[in-house]
């Protein structure tokens, strides 16, 4: 019984792949529960599509893995419909987005097993995922708008004097997006499952300490039940969030003139 919340996000090596030393200096390449459970949602993702493309068939009733793949579609084309345009160019970014959505869902969700190791309650985890969307978006206008996607950073109509000033804010904000969508993502997902493992903890303790409060710990199992369905909810919150978050960066970039 882990009776640290914390313990439950410690990486632990599973094994050691490679070292070598480079000037004096061992270098030790491992392979750990982060990296196992990130394996497995790659395996997760997959396997869904394996199970979508058994299920597909020419009959009017689709299967239920075709069917809550479609509906799948239509939400991701709906939200870049929503929040970057109904046009073909706009459609390129399907795959990506739906890529986005999908893995950052089963990331979030895997966490919610017993046993599991949430991949996303971690900052390097999240600030990694947040740091190659977010070159993905910048690569997109530049491939865009060449030298003119310097415009973003500066506005129309202002003045010399306050160019400078102005310019300095602008980069900040487009540069701090990429810790605001990670420690996003990290705090919300890390701080459900403290709550849950203290809640664990405390009904281990009333269960071992007393007749009477033996029977009282079924009060905060009922909690965590209710807890845990909280906690999926904002786990596809959380991974609905990011996705319509890189969305929008998308539009402002490609669309810097209007």
């Amino acid at each position: 019984m882990i009776l640290n919340p914390l313990e439950q996000f410690d990486i632990i090596p599973l094994s050691y792949s490679l070292f070598f030393d480079i000037k004096k200096h061992l270098y030790i390449i491992s392979f750990t529960n982060s990296s196992f459970f990130l394996f497995l949602t790659f395996l997760i993702f997959l396997f869904f599509f394996y199970l979508v493309f058994l299920s597909i068939n020419l009959t009017i009733k689709p299967k239920i893995f075709q069917y809550l793949l479609e509906n799948i579609f239509l939400f991701i084309n709906g939200l870049i419909i929503e929040n970057i345009g109904d046009n073909s160019f706009s459609k390129k970014f399907f795959p990506w987005i739906f890529f986005i959505f999908l893995s950052i869902t089963l990331m979030n969700l895997s966490g919610a097993v017993p046993y599991s190791f949430t991949v996303t309650a971690h900052l390097i985890i999240t600030f990694s995922i947040a740091l190659a969307a977010f070159i993905g978006v910048t690569i997109i206008g530049i491939k865009k708008y060449k030298i003119e996607f310097l415009q973003l950073f500066l506005p129309k109509g202002v003045s010399l004097l306050m160019a400078p000033f102005l310019v300095l804010i602008e980069l900040l904000s487009y540069f701090i997006k990429v810790i605001s969508l990670s420690v996003r993502l990290f705090a919300n997902m890390m701080s459900g499952h403290i709550l849950l493992k203290v809640i664990i903890g405390f009904a281990w303790i009333m269960s071992t300490s007393g007749i009477l409060l033996y029977y009282c710990h079924f009060i905060p199992l009922i909690i965590l039940f209710l807890l845990i369905g909280l906690e999926i909810g904002v786990a596809l919150i959380q991974a609905y969030i990011f996705t319509t978050l890189i969305c929008i960066y998308l539009n402002d970039v490609i669309n810097i003139s209007h």
